[in-house]
């Protein structure tokens, strides 16, 4: 591929129903996004609302992709259905519910290209914000990650964010295994990520979860199991390969959060 040519970024939107958010994340993509990219929409079902959507608005966004996810249900799976279609050079996992992180691409790449391979956003440090949401999934989420971040010598302050990016070349040596419970492979990436001995970066964002609603897939039984699962599969990792000291990490945060 001629590399004036190459697309430097693959953006993975795994849906389910989203309707109005799709339309607005997909606008708003296109017009901050400066970089040769492909947004790559992920979907479970042959009748997803968010087909019809995207169908529309490729006709004036070439670089717009549809891919149905014949893995199994779920976002982990969705991912590696969209890492299999992907072409960039970088892979972007992005909720299609979620405006705010959108801003933090350029820094996210810009991470990228001084040499990482993982960069992660946060929402808890550096001037990172979450708003919205429910109220008992933030508790839990601040509480854990700074729990986690603490015992476990994670460099990330928020190692389960959904927003990641990763060389695509990399993405194998994470060999996921989570199961398909919400967001929970963003947590397992994380972590597999500072113990596969990856460059790291992060990012902090403001998050704003479900600007104009929509059904959320949060159940907290379930969402604590499995987290809960790879939270102890971190500190066992940590804990057998303590030698090794805390993992450094590359910070860049906005001008306009400082």
């Amino acid at each position: 591929m001629n590399c004036i040519n190459r697309t430097i970024l693959s953006i993975l939107l795994p849906v389910r129903n989203e309707g109005i958010n799709l339309k607005l994340m997909l606008k708003i993509l296109r017009a901050v996004v400066e970089y040769s990219h492909e947004v790559i929409v992920i979907h479970d079902t042959v009748d997803d609302e968010s087909i019809p959507v995207v169908q529309e608005i490729q006709k004036s966004y070439p670089e717009l992709y549809l891919v149905h996810n014949t893995l199994g249900c779920g976002v982990v799976n969705a991912i590696k259905s969209g890492v299999e279609a992907a072409r960039g050079e970088y892979v972007l996992i992005f909720a299609a519910d979620e405006v705010g992180p959108v801003l933090a691409i350029e820094d996210m790449i810009s991470l990228m290209n001084d040499h990482c391979d993982f960069v992660s956003c946060t929402r808890y440090a550096h001037g990172g914000r979450r708003l919205g949401g429910s109220w008992i999934g933030g508790v839990l989420s601040r509480n854990a990650n700074r729990l986690f971040h603490r015992l476990s010598r994670s460099p990330f302050s928020d190692a389960t964010t959904g927003i990641k990016m990763f060389r695509r070349d990399v993405f194998s040596r994470l060999d996921l295994q989570c199961r398909p419970i919400g967001w929970a492979v963003a947590f397992e990436m994380a972590i597999k990520a500072q113990h596969a001995g990856f460059r790291l970066g992060e990012v902090p964002i403001v998050s704003i979860d479900r600007l104009y609603g929509g059904e959320s897939s949060f159940r907290l039984g379930p969402w604590v199991l499995e987290y809960s699962r790879w939270f102890l599969w971190g500190l066992r990792h940590a804990w057998m390969n303590s030698g090794g000291g805390k993992p450094s990490i590359k910070i860049k945060i906005p001008d306009y959060y400082r």
